[in-house]
């Protein structure tokens, strides 16, 4: 899809955990983190989007990608991390036409993909956070997706096109989300939230490195890196990191792009940053890596092992034989040690 079609008009990395909005005076990057949402909220009212589309690495899914498709989903959601903090009402609208289309044409493309629509369904912390702040009256309705703890580059990347096909098929314009820290590793005693601080120097490098290529706007470069920062800053529970592969894809597999990082601080040990990215003329950098842009999903290559090397021994794609509860479909337990899921 060619950059004038692309109907993804910003994207934004947001962070999940609940404290910026439940507890933002605690900490004073807390506090940073919420005034940075509170940034997205205005850029959003402000722009002429009439759809807003989440990744969330915090709504695993085990077979295939579910895609949230109720109405209007209302519950009282408790945070299994952070209980302590309190309860999070919440009333969202979603599009439900649109995550109807949104799994129909990635199943044309080769994926397994449903929609969810009962009541009750527990969405996850992130995105309940996310748009809480970002979009707190329900202007705009959106639309959530899972992540697969087992889908790989390809697989991810024809997600992220399955979205792009929908908005354009649709004509919705779309402010395009992943919900994701960077570094992911959490404390594991309790802290003072004064003394919060990144869990590891390691850690702080690679995501200083993240963020200084996309405040240059190399969106691209950052995914084709995301299986080393898999390998570095990242809890390893599932297969790779994805939502940048995702949000690449959807809004356009270059680095033309503006990027602004408007927050970056420690939540629990994890680094947490809102980003926005927009469309610019200009690249900022050549891609670094040559990893492919299938249109459907046929299969892993992983450029990076020997060839025929399998990139997992899982597959998000293999349905389990007799009847499977909805439950099972959707792990939604609590973590050790990371926080999210990709």
């Amino acid at each position: 899809m060619s950059a004038s079609k692309n109907p993804v008009i910003a994207g934004y990395v947001l962070p999940g955990l609940p404290q910026p909005l439940l507890t933002p005076d605690a900490n004073p990057g807390y506090k940073d983190l919420r005034r940075a949402f509170d940034q997205v909220r205005a850029e959003i009212a402000n722009s002429n989007a009439d759809l807003i589309v989440i990744y969330s690495t915090m709504w695993p899914s085990v077979i295939g990608h579910q895609i949230q498709a109720r109405p209007a989903p209302e519950w009282i959601h408790v945070d299994e991390e952070f209980h302590d903090l309190g309860s999070i009402p919440y009333k969202l609208k979603m599009d439900a036409e649109f995550a109807k289309l949104y799994a129909q044409i990635a199943r044309e493309r080769g994926l397994h993909a449903r929609t969810v629509d009962y009541h009750g369904f527990p969405i996850d912390t992130g995105s309940v956070v996310a748009l809480k702040l970002i979009n707190p009256d329900n202007r705009i309705p959106a639309t959530i997706v899972s992540s697969n703890i087992y889908s790989d580059r390809a697989e991810t990347f024809v997600l992220g096109k399955a979205a792009a096909e929908a908005a354009e098929r649709s004509g919705r314009k779309v402010v395009a989300v992943i919900v994701s820290t960077l570094s992911n590793r959490l404390h594991q005693s309790f802290i003072d939230p004064q003394g919060d601080k990144i869990h590891s120097l390691k850690d702080e490098e690679w995501n200083q490195k993240i963020l200084e290529f996309l405040k240059q706007g190399r969106l691209e470069d950052v995914a084709q890196l995301s299986r080393q920062i898999h390998r570095e800053a990242r809890v390893k529970k599932v297969g790779n990191f994805k939502p940048f592969w995702w949000l690449s894809s959807f809004m356009g597999a270059n680095n033309r792009y503006q990027g602004d990082v408007l927050s970056y601080n420690s939540v629990y040990g994890t680094g947490s940053a809102v980003i926005s990215l927009h469309p610019a003329p200009h690249a900022a950098r050549d891609l670094e890596f040559d990893e492919d842009s299938p249109d459907r999903y046929q299969g892993e290559r992983n450029v990076l092992a020997p060839s025929g090397e399998s990139v997992s021994e899982f597959s998000s794609q293999l349905s389990l034989t007799g009847p499977m509860s909805s439950s099972a479909q959707s792990w939604s337990g609590a973590v050790p040690e990371g926080s999210g899921n990709d």
